[in-house]
């Protein structure tokens, strides 16, 4: 789902929302996140998971094209990781009919 993709949804299922508000407010909640993160903070969203920061160490890379060494300085890189409830919606058991249905040979 993209940002335009969420926002339509959301304007479609609350129609005493403008769409343009519907924007703002997806706007900044991202920017929102965003700004906390660079500012090192962790920000979690309770049932959904939190997104935080690490760091990595510098490196030698390698050009994939040339195979030539590269020195990749230390940076700080987005992480996320969801929460119980979202790992348990996303990994529910299929329901036992879709199952039964799929061995059936034909």
């Amino acid at each position: 789902m993209t940002k335009s993709e969420l926002i339509a949804h959301l304007a479609g299922a609350n129609p005493h929302l403008r769409q343009p508000d519907v924007e703002l407010i997806v706007t900044t909640i991202f920017d929102e996140i965003t700004e906390a993160l660079a500012r090192g903070d962790r920000v979690e969203l309770r049932g959904f998971g939190a997104f935080s920061t690490k760091a990595r160490d510098p490196r030698t890379g390698r050009n994939p094209r040339t195979g030539e060494a590269v020195e990749v300085s230390a940076k700080s890189v987005p992480y996320f990781k969801p929460g119980k409830e979202l790992r348990e919606r996303i990994n529910k058991p299929a329901t036992a009919p879709a199952r039964a249905a799929a061995r059936v040979p034909a």
